[in-house]
């Protein structure tokens, strides 16, 4: 997914102040477009920007397809971080400059390595009345943020206990793994609980861990966390205990600490000012005219006309964050 936000605010990404669980709420972004379908932001907040390394979290739906139009993001350039989509209910057809095509459907992880470079298209399909699920980046460490591009699928099984079904698509948890490559250690996992269920999950002490209420609301320990609210829980925890008040939906999101400075502007994740200048610069290269034409960040079939980046801000230097 782009962050189509034609005025993006640039993101110093630091790990903030670990008192205890946080509550991040969610702020409304329009995708664009003439009937702008809605997502509910999470990451990056103003007090936190990263959770591991996890640095955006867009969640969305659901949405009627009919009022809103869905999702048609068109080709658009990536670097420095891998994409991982999401889905709950409807289909989303995936196409990028490494030749990649596939479909996003629910309970099904997409991967996609941005690296050194990669554009896609993200278009909801004609057989999805109802989009419903979420997008989320992580940043690539230094030893790995010029990979090639690449793109991974996985299809996790569920694991189940009293009242509680699970799905771990990224990173290992409750005796269930995932084979998708990662450059740091991440957990990400649907858990669905029915009303009144508690499961207590035994995690890894150097994680920090975040969870995304999608439907329902859940206490997390003693702490609410309300529908589209993201709770942060610090590294030295050793188990969560999640209890559902109604049917509850959640995702799970952990990684250690990233520990690295980086700058994420727009589309892209770099390491400074001038990097992101250069980035930006070479993707309006490549888009003369409306057409797109090789380059870093390669060709994207499918015919749709490439989104031009917005202005960088006047007189201000992009800066780092860790």
């Amino acid at each position: 997914m782009s962050n189509t936000e034609t005025k993006p605010d640039e993101v110093v990404c630091r790990a903030g102040a670990e008192h205890g669980i946080e509550l991040i709420e969610p702020r409304n972004v329009p995708l664009g477009g003439p009937r702008a379908m809605d997502v509910r932001r999470t990451l990056p907040a103003r007090q936190r920007s990263l959770i591991g390394a996890w640095c955006f979290v867009d969640h969305y739906g659901p949405d009627d397809v009919s009022v809103t139009g869905g999702m048609k993001v068109a080709p658009h350039p990536h670097t420095g971080l891998q994409t991982v989509s999401w889905l709950f209910t409807g289909e989303i057809e995936h196409r990028d400059s490494a030749g990649n095509h596939a479909m996003v459907r629910p309970g099904e992880v997409n991967l996609m390595t941005g690296g050194r470079g990669i554009s896609h298209s993200e278009i909801s399909t004609d057989v999805t009345p109802v989009l419903h699920g979420a997008q989320l980046w992580v940043a690539l460490p230094a030893h790995a943020r010029d990979v090639a591009p690449g793109f991974a699928h996985y299809v996790p099984g569920p694991v189940a206990g009293d009242g509680w079904e699970a799905r771990v698509f990224l990173g290992s948890l409750l005796g269930s793994s995932s084979p998708v490559e990662t450059h740091t250690p991440l957990l990400g996992a649907e858990i669905v609980l029915e009303d009144g269920a508690t499961v207590e999950i035994p995690v890894d002490e150097s994680f920090e861990y975040g969870v995304l209420v999608d439907t329902g609301a859940v206490s997390l320990g003693d702490v609410p966390v309300a529908k589209d609210t993201l709770g942060y829980v610090p590294p030295g925890t050793t188990t969560l205990r999640l209890t559902a008040a109604g049917w509850t939906r959640v995702l799970l999101l952990g990684g250690p600490p990233f520990g690295e400075e980086i700058v994420m502007w727009w589309n892209f994740v770099g390491r400074s000012h001038e990097e992101i200048v250069a980035y930006r610069d070479e993707w309006q290269a490549q888009i003369t005219d409306g057409v797109q034409v090789d380059g870093r960040f390669g060709v994207v079939d499918g015919g749709l006309p490439p989104i031009p980046a917005p202005p960088l801000p006047n007189n201000v230097r992009l800066r780092s964050r860790h």
